[in-house]
């Protein structure tokens, strides 16, 4: 399973993805009162968790640095419920979709075999995955397959993050593998973590040095690719479950309904 794993990965990241890169979610959340794209992106992520404290939001995003969250929780809050947030990232997510594939894009069926896989995982330990599947899943057959896939995407997510903490990697230190696998160097040029001070790149840097995971050019030695693979193993384990509510042949199924979607969305990426 964990093979199916990575390749739904594959199919369903560019879904979630027009959340982040088109303009209509963004456009929908900036037009409730969201001052920055930031303000926006925290505020209807977390939403389903409710309104949690800053402390909280940083335990579940993780990867983000320390104290970034209290930027944007409770402040993005003040006047804007977390609902209204949550209604409008779907809202302007299923419409980009709409926009991106093309009216009449045939997606109901890949829509409830995606939406039986992500409401069969259990929850326990899932905290992001969780509270999306305490959402209300839409009748329409775009925003559910917008939906059906955050949940799973949030269902790896958490999964990921376990995968870190046991392996001791931190928040930005997974942004530093990430960077290295990508092929990025110097690996604080990463444009998630190159905005962060010069002085706690170092620490960081200096940190997986230590530990023998970079070597003094700030490249992987062979500990840190073997560290980098062991997570993404183990995450691609921890993310098979859901997929073994569908039979082999709901799988192939699901595999060739999604291609065509994939390509288009990726072809357009995600925008």
């Amino acid at each position: 399973m964990t093979h199916t794993a990575r390749r739904m990965f594959e199919l369903l990241e560019p879904i979630c993805l027009v959340t982040f890169f088109a303009d209509e979610c963004t456009e929908e959340l900036a037009a409730l009162g969201h001052r920055t794209y930031w303000d926006g992106y925290f505020a209807s992520r977390v939403a389903p968790l409710g309104r949690v404290p800053a402390q909280v939001v940083d335990a579940a995003f993780y990867s983000f640095a320390e104290g970034e969250a209290a930027r944007h929780i409770p402040s993005a809050w003040e006047k804007i419920p977390p609902e209204a947030s949550l209604a409008a990232r779907e809202r302007g997510s299923a419409a980009s979709l709409r926009r991106i594939l093309g009216a009449g894009a045939a997606v109901a069926r890949a829509a409830d075999l995606t939406t039986k896989a992500a409401t069969s995982a259990p929850t326990a330990g899932r905290v992001m995955y969780a509270g999306m599947r305490s959402l209300a899943v839409s009748s329409d057959p775009v925003a559910r397959l917008w939906h059906s896939a955050t949940m799973l995407r949030e269902h790896r997510a958490d999964g990921h993050i376990a995968a870190l903490v046991g392996a001791r990697i931190g928040g930005t230190e997974a942004h530093v593998l990430s960077a290295l696998d990508m092929g990025i160097h110097p690996p604080e040029s990463f444009g998630r973590i190159q905005h962060l001070p010069k002085k706690r790149l170092t620490a960081v840097m200096n940190g997986l040095r230590e530990r023998g995971l970079v070597d003094a050019e700030g490249r992987f030695t062979e500990s840190g690719r073997e560290t980098k693979r062991h997570i993404e193993a183990l995450t691609d384990e921890l993310a098979a479950p859901p997929y073994e509510a569908l039979s082999p042949a709901e799988l192939d199924e699901l595999v060739a309904e999604l291609e065509p979607i994939t390509e288009t969305l990726v072809a357009a990426g995600s925008r």
